[in-house]
């Protein structure tokens, strides 16, 4: 993960630059969707002109998590994961006669006490790595400025102390958990709550409750990005821990630190459309107006008050 630090950093400057110039601008469409996509479809060496049709794919697939489908849900959903099976069944192929420095690669060969992965195993991990490495970064990135757009003391705050970047990230998986629910089966009879739970039964679990749970985060409800609390479950825990974990907060972390460096001012400007979806909690849009520390040296004017800091004074 440390090694991908500067290409992430490269392609955040390079999304950045491409707005450049514009005032108002969608953090999800320029950002907040481009950055975690390119950043996995390069990991499994993916071409680059093949970006649009990962993205496509994620969305469609995406939908086979959510607890209610329409039958043109479905459609989609089953049309596009078996699209992408037939695209990655080229790409291992490919990768089987003339192996690569990338993840495809690495799962062909990857061994474990002389047992390899079958092909349905491997088709099912790059599914996975593809979905949930573009989805739930996504959401991180677009919930977190949110939230930080609505707390507009704790974005100043950031802004004035980037040592607190790192446990801010997990504060905002914390206060607005891209993923929102997630399942179990019990391996056996459990107490819990007052309530049994049988041996083989079901169980849907709402992360973004535990995440504010006040037995174990002090005034749960408010953001705040010095937390020293961390026991948050967004990644999950124990042997079901996020395989992406570290790449998420790695591109969350580097996602922030370029755009407050980039951005002078970030402001709201208009409420955004939440995504009609359960599992995975999500913006469809976040226009914001900008601007940059260049406009005022150009025009030798002094920084006017922000409207974070306007708040935060008040």
């Amino acid at each position: 993960m440390a090694a991908l630090g500067p290409r992430i950093e490269k392609i955040v400057e390079e999304l950045l630059d491409e707005v450049e110039g514009k005032e108002r601008i969608d953090l999800i469409d320029s950002f907040a969707f481009p950055l975690p996509i390119i950043v996995i479809a390069e990991m499994l060496g993916v071409p680059a002109e093949d970006l649009d049709r990962f993205k496509d794919w994620s969305n469609d697939i995406v939908l086979s998590l959510e607890p209610i489908l329409t039958r043109e849900q479905r459609d989609r959903f089953r049309r596009s994961e078996q699209e992408l099976y037939e695209y990655f069944e080229g790409i291992i192929a490919e990768r089987r006669r003339d192996p690569q420095d990338d993840l495809v690669s690495a799962l062909i060969a990857a061994e474990e006490e002389g047992d390899r992965l079958s092909h349905g195993e491997l088709l099912a991990t790059l599914l996975l790595l593809l979905v949930a490495g573009n989805e739930t970064t996504r959401n991180l990135i677009g919930n977190g400025m949110l939230a930080l757009l609505r707390n507009p003391g704790e974005l100043q705050r950031l802004r004035e102390q980037p040592d607190l970047l790192e446990p801010a990230i997990d504060e905002l998986l914390r206060y607005d958990s891209p993923v929102q629910l997630d399942g179990r089966t019990a391996l056996e009879d459990v107490e819990l709550g007052g309530k049994l739970i049988g041996a083989g039964q079901q169980v849907v679990s709402v992360v973004g409750g535990a995440n504010r749970d006040p037995a174990a985060f002090s005034d749960p409800d408010r953001l705040d990005i010095g937390r020293k609390e961390k026991s948050h479950i967004s990644f999950g825990r124990g042997i079901h821990y996020c395989l992406g974990a570290s790449l998420a907060t790695l591109e969350g972390r580097i996602a922030f630190e370029g755009l407050l460096e980039r951005f002078s001012s970030i402001r709201l400007a208009a409420e955004p459309q939440q995504r009609k979806q359960v599992v995975l909690r999500g913006v469809e849009d976040l226009v914001v107006d900008v601007e940059r520390p260049s406009q005022f040296v150009s025009s030798g004017m002094e920084p006017r008050a922000t409207v974070e800091s306007v708040a935060s004074s008040s």
